[in-house]
């Protein structure tokens, strides 16, 4: 497994696709501000991003007796400068984890990623999660992670299961659960009625669902985004103006049950596949709170015959749009007030090859004076792609 880490800076104005069949890659991209970026709250005025370089793990690199790889998620602790990394394996290679890692920066440059701790997830009977072999109605598909310093604890999305075929039938609902720092169990949140998995076609589609996870300033909500479109809202996104709408969730973090959701117009995929019948795809792989309603969105879209993704950073603000709790189909309802975006960054003109990127997360403030902003790839386990930072 590869890791490419990459930085970029963040300017401001006044001064899944995880089974492809390419190879493993992490990249982090650092951003700096001319005014610093804060998550307090405060305007940054961020309206573009300046790419400052990258860094790659070495495929099928060890760790604590695990292969590090499927690097779908990134968050970071400056307290503690600390970084956690949730693998999407499936306890297939080893159990399902994530890992603490210290990324080390000189000059504004990734000089290493150094791997600290490994932390397996524990279901609620405090065992580690079954492979699909063992129990595939119980597996994990884990895609996102959140460290609550306020609570000591940990959110991380799973996408479920759907299988649905004359052979056999499973169903596993996506699932954003409470740990805490060792793994252990803590709670599940409550999903709104539209999430659930169904063998009909009505709800998520299998592989699309909770790729995102961000909290606000205070901690007080969780926003969880549905990587495509469900059923019952429209057709995932095709190519030239093809497009789909997704929801973006909000959640109490007291209660730990759905307050709003959110409609949000995906791109259409950047580039036609190979043959017009082969997999395509585009949709949201993460999402990041700013400020004052505002959030940074990771679009990824994949196109088989072309290795490269094409990856696309959003600036969001959900104040004006309306909240569709109560409507189960979009399609049913028509010209109801989505999501605005601004487009921050295409990757695609950075130059440099660009593979599965996953995860966002601001770094630490650079030298001067700017917030980084880092981005993970994930491999799939595939020596054709790498695990690259950015």
């Amino acid at each position: 497994m590869l890791f490419i880490t990459n930085f970029v800076q963040i300017c401001s104005s006044t001064v899944n696709m995880k089974h492809l069949q390419r190879f493993s890659l992490i990249i982090v991209i650092v951003f700096s501000s001319c005014a610093t970026a804060r998550h307090d709250g405060k305007d940054t005025g961020i309206n573009r991003l300046k790419f400052l370089s990258q860094y790659v793990v070495p495929f099928n690199k060890e760790y604590d007796s695990t292969t590090i790889g499927g690097l779908s998620g990134i968050d970071y602790y400056p307290d503690k400068n600390e970084y956690y990394l949730i693998s999407d394996d499936r306890s297939d290679k080893n159990p399902s984890r994530f890992y603490t890692a210290q990324i080390l920066i000189n000059q504004n440059k990734i000089d290493s990623v150094v791997f600290t701790r490994t932390t397996f997830l524990k279901n609620k009977m405090g065992n580690f999660y079954p492979n699909s072999r063992q129990d595939p109605s119980h597996t994990p598909d884990p895609e996102a992670l959140r460290y609550d310093p306020k609570k000591n604890t940990f959110i991380w999305s799973s996408e479920g299961e759907r299988i649905v075929n004359p052979q056999k039938v499973i169903l596993e609902n996506p699932a954003v659960t409470e740990i805490n720092t060792e793994g252990n169990y803590i709670d599940t949140f409550q999903l709104p009625s539209q999430l659930l998995m169904q063998a009909t076609e009505n709800g998520p589609r299998q592989n699309g669902v909770f790729e995102g996870l961000t909290f606000d300033d205070n901690y007080k909500n969780l926003f969880v985004s549905v990587e495509e479109p469900l059923y019952q809202d429209g057709p995932r996104a095709g190519t030239g103006d093809s497009t789909g709408t997704i929801r973006i969730l909000k959640f109490d973090m007291k209660t730990k049950k759905p307050v709003a959701q959110y409609a949000y117009k995906i791109d259409p995929v950047a580039y036609p596949p190979i043959t017009p019948s082969a997999f395509k795809i585009n949709g949201i792989s993460d999402i990041l709170w700013l400020e004052k309603n505002k959030l940074l969105v990771l679009e990824r879209s994949y196109s088989t015959g072309r290795l490269a993704c094409t990856i696309k950073v959003f600036l969001a603000d959900i104040s004006s749009a309306e909240n569709i709790s109560n409507i189960n189909s979009l399609k049913d309802k028509p010209g109801v007030k989505i999501v605005p975006k601004k487009l921050l960054l295409n990757m695609d003109d950075l130059g440099i090859y660009i593979d599965n990127i996953e995860g966002m997360t601001f770094g630490p403030t650079l030298s001067n004076g700017k917030r980084s902003l880092i981005f993970i790839a994930d491999n799939n386990f595939n020596p054709l792609e790498k695990t690259q930072f950015l």
